[in-house]
């Protein structure tokens, strides 16, 4: 049976984790940097708990008035500071809840960076996995993510997205521009499909690019995304796909 995991980014105030934890498999949880605090970090993680859905930790630029999703001009040191104590802080509560952390997946900007510049991506990668060496990393498939994690060791989840627009490139099309961002239900279920059962996605300018994800991100911060998740699954589900979390690749030797 053919498999793929559903992940969705939560504790960003939506409001609407409680019902995304209830249809996605795995959870990737702001913590503190563009969004997130304590009390909602330790929420999302017993009831993923409850639910046995897979978490992760979701770090980013620490600038919640732009959402993280700017980059910031700053020290090498200073950004892997802040990404440590984002990790620390969300790590402490899952040891405190009893839920391990699976994975990392960097947010906006800093996801973007890391998907574009290969060394830059190198960095934010050796500082994570020497926080946690046995922590995957969700990356965004034939992206710089990707090489980063496999030349620093790191188990790899492969990623790609169900609602946002991909340039010919594999990358993911800037916000500002028109068409960035996927509302139509049938066009997000369509590329779903298509993913799960062909390993392909289109970009913007009809280039058809081979993927490997095995995980589809559906954004919390979406209008409409808990109903959208959940046709989604139903839709993956309704062509005998199963949803659940994979194992991620192992390093390479």
């Amino acid at each position: 049976m053919t498999t793929i995991d559903l992940n969705a980014d939560l504790g960003e105030g939506m409001g609407t984790d409680d019902d995304l934890l209830s249809v996605v498999s795995s959870a990737s949880i702001a913590c503190g940097g563009h969004a997130g605090d304590a009390p909602t970090i330790r929420h999302i993680l017993r009831t993923c708990k409850a639910r046995g859905v897979r978490a992760g930790a979701h770090p980013g630029y620490a600038d919640p008035k732009r959402f993280g999703r700017f980059r910031v001009v700053m020290p090498l040191d200073q950004l892997l500071g802040q990404i440590r104590s984002q990790l620390f802080l969300v790590r402490f509560i899952a040891d405190e809840v009893g839920v391990p952390l699976a994975y990392v997946k960097l947010h906006g900007a800093l996801a973007n960076q890391t998907a574009e510049e290969l060394a830059f991506a190198v960095g934010i990668f050796s500082t994570i996995q020497a926080m946690n060496p046995k922590m995957a990393v969700l990356a965004l498939d034939n992206s710089q993510q990707v090489r980063a994690a496999k030349a620093v060791g790191m188990p790899l989840i492969r990623e790609a997205y169900a609602d946002r627009a991909y340039t010919a490139e594999g990358l993911l099309v800037p916000r500002n521009q028109e068409g960035a961002v996927l509302h139509d239900t049938d066009m997000v279920i369509e590329r779903c499909l298509r993913l799960a059962q062909k390993g392909e996605l289109v970009a913007i300018d009809g280039t058809v690019l081979k993927s490997s994800a095995r995980s589809i991100c559906l954004h919390g911060d979406t209008p409409g995304a808990v109903d959208l998740v959940r046709e989604v699954r139903d839709a993956l589900e309704g062509e005998g796909i199963e949803i659940a979390a994979q194992p991620p690749e192992p390093p390479t030797a």
